[in-house]
């Protein structure tokens, strides 16, 4: 994924989340609408996200030091996990809070009651389009994959992030405005508090599912099973190798990939022919998988009798 392709959803998704809080904002001031304070929270919540994912993506930049040798990539992974955290506590159970005391203490919509439905369908117009730039942008580098398989497999965290945020901001409005419009038509308060609940539940289900997905990235994720392929068939392409004894991989960041191989060569060869054959599978494993930047090879000997055979 290209961080500029994935900036760019940000960027989107930033200017209409700052555009809608404010809009939401003021009608709950003018309704006092619990429906209307979660989703205002939402997009605060989502818009300090966006913020987050920026200043992940700037760090992540910073070039490697003796004390973080392999870079910084992998901090782009941290703001995504504070990114759920955000999403589950400000946003989720924020939400859920004032469900609860709204259900407790229900209050119809008594004034301004065209301001909350109008704001909810301008919201949903601008986070379409927010949603869309997120599309349109995760197309371009999630291949054949299913949008599924794409959120779970991405090593880079800003597009899944980004698509579930606005996933959840759009089903969110639509809980809004189905709350919001059932307080007015029944006059019950409680359709209010039944919205704001589902809303919350909506959040602390995305951001359990970033959390996850995030975590595993932390932990360490090897390369895809493509890049596996492709490594592997670089390495033996050559005459310099006789096989590969083992290989393992890890992203060190989201465009960066470890690669540590240990090789069999000939037991004939001289140590300059070893030398310029680890050089030439370095050359091929870089422009077979170009994210494999970091390349360790390391030869093993083998036999008389197994190379005879």
């Amino acid at each position: 994924m290209s961080a500029g392709g994935g900036t760019k959803a940000i960027v989107a998704a930033l200017v209409a989340n700052l555009g809608i809080a404010v809009t939401k904002f003021v009608a709950f001031a003018l309704t006092g609408s619990s429906s209307m304070l979660a989703e205002s929270i939402h997009s605060v919540a989502d818009s300090g996200n966006q913020g987050l994912l920026l200043v992940g993506g700037r760090r992540a930049r910073r070039a490697a030091t003796p004390r973080h040798p392999f870079g910084y990539g992998r901090e782009r992974y941290i703001y995504a996990f504070i990114v759920a955290i955000v999403l589950f506590s400000v946003g989720g159970l924020f939400a859920l809070y004032e469900a609860y005391h709204k259900w407790h203490d229900p209050e119809p919509i008594d004034s301004w009651q065209w301001v909350p439905v109008v704001v909810l369908v301008v919201a949903i117009v601008l986070e379409s389009f927010s949603f869309r730039t997120a599309i349109v942008e995760s197309r371009a580098v999630k291949g054949r994959a299913t949008w599924t398989q794409f959120i779970r497999r991405a090593k880079a965290p800003e597009l899944p992030v980004v698509l579930l945020e606005d996933l959840g901001a759009l089903v969110g409005l639509v809980l809004a405005l189905v709350g919001v419009g059932m307080t007015l038509i029944t006059g019950d308060g409680l359709w209010d508090a039944a919205g704001t609940a589902a809303i919350g539940v909506l959040l602390v289900a995305i951001a359990v599912i970033l959390a996850l997905e995030t975590k595993s990235l932390l932990l360490g994720e090897g390369a895809t099973d493509e890049d596996v392929a492709a490594i592997e068939r670089a390495i033996v392409a050559g005459p310099e190798v006789a096989g590969i004894v083992h290989m393992k991989t890890l992203h060190l960041g989201p465009e960066e990939l470890l690669v540590a191989v240990k090789v069999a060569v000939r037991h004939d060869e001289s140590a300059a022919d070893v030398a310029r054959g680890i050089d030439a599978v370095e050359a091929r494993v870089r422009a077979a998988v170009p994210i494999a930047r970091v390349i360790y090879v390391e030869p093993a000997l083998v036999p008389a009798a197994a190379a005879a055979g």
